[in-house]
């Protein structure tokens, strides 16, 4: 991982052990700063040691703190220019006027999507296209806001003429996890990767021979670890927005960069698909006045 570094510390720093979260706080505290630092500075800075910081770097996908500092300028030289600070990390009050709180939602939410796209494995994202072209069956697992972003990509895949099917019940999911097999995909999308019905469901697709995806924003989540291949997505919780609401956008954003690949790898077949539903929902729409 070479950029993205940012927004998955952000995610990841409270379940770091407390010597790496220490690390973490003074990066995401001044990001251009540590861009600067040695790495003495930056573990004196942390009340660790150079040691801890190398663990810290190759436990986010770093050979070294060198390689660590190299992101660091670049996402900040890059936040910078795009003017990201205004209102990223704000709190919204109760008394806040909606200019003001919308202004904090917009910063937070482009530089969510900034980050995703950033830290997004442009080579999962190919794979999981071209199983899902070559697939007889793609199955989607989320439940409460997770399962209607599930909802979302199914609606877009049937649209291109992918046989795809969610599934936000424990009982269905696993009835349906049950019946795939060798060539079918099962994506199972989770937060913080811990949700139990996505896990048990991935488990049991994976277990008669379907690939395995995850969509997470922890990357060493138990539902990464048991999925073949995993897209993360970035995090930025704001007030009111918390959690899986909080990954709303990013979940979309991503697996929109799948729906992308799969039409792209479809192109004349999806062109064909939407002249046709256009063509049949034509009647239903009002001419205008």
């Amino acid at each position: 991982m070479t950029s993205g570094a940012l927004g998955r510390v952000e995610t990841e720093l409270p379940g770091l052990p407390e010597a790496l979260r220490r690390v973490g706080e003074v990066i995401l505290g001044d990001p251009a700063e540590a861009a600067r630092s040695t790495i003495i500075a930056l573990a004196e800075r942390a009340g660790s040691s150079p040691a801890t910081v190398t663990r810290f770097c190759r436990a986010f996908g770093f050979s070294g703190y060198a390689e660590l500092r190299v992101a660091l300028a670049t996402e900040t030289g890059r936040a910078a220019q795009a003017g990201w600070g205004a209102g990223v990390g704000h709190e919204i009050g109760p008394d806040d006027p909606l200019d003001s709180a919308i202004e904090v939602m917009a910063a937070a939410d482009a530089r969510l999507i900034q980050d995703t796209a950033a830290q997004l494995d442009l080579d999962v994202v190919a794979k999981v296209a071209d199983a899902i072209v070559a697939a007889p069956r793609v199955l989607l697992v989320g439940v409460s806001t997770s399962g209607n972003v599930a909802t979302m990509l199914e609606g877009r895949l049937r649209r291109i003429g992918i046989p795809g099917w969610s599934a936000g019940d424990a009982h269905v999911a696993l009835s349906e996890a049950a019946l795939l097999k060798d060539g079918d995909v099962a994506i199972g999308i989770s937060h913080r990767g811990r949700t139990r019905e996505v896990m048990e469901a991935l488990a049991e697709a994976g277990s008669h021979g379907a690939l395995t995806v995850a969509v997470t924003s922890f990357a060493r989540s138990p539902l990464a670890e048991l999925a073949d291949l995993v897209l993360t997505t970035a995090s930025r919780e704001t007030t009111f927005r918390l959690g899986g609401l909080a990954a709303v956008h990013s979940q979309l954003f991503v697996l929109d960069a799948v729906y992308v690949a799969v039409a792209q790898r479809t192109y004349e077949r999806t062109n064909e698909a939407f002249e046709r539903t256009i063509s049949a929902v034509e009647s239903h729409r009002v001419e205008r006045g």
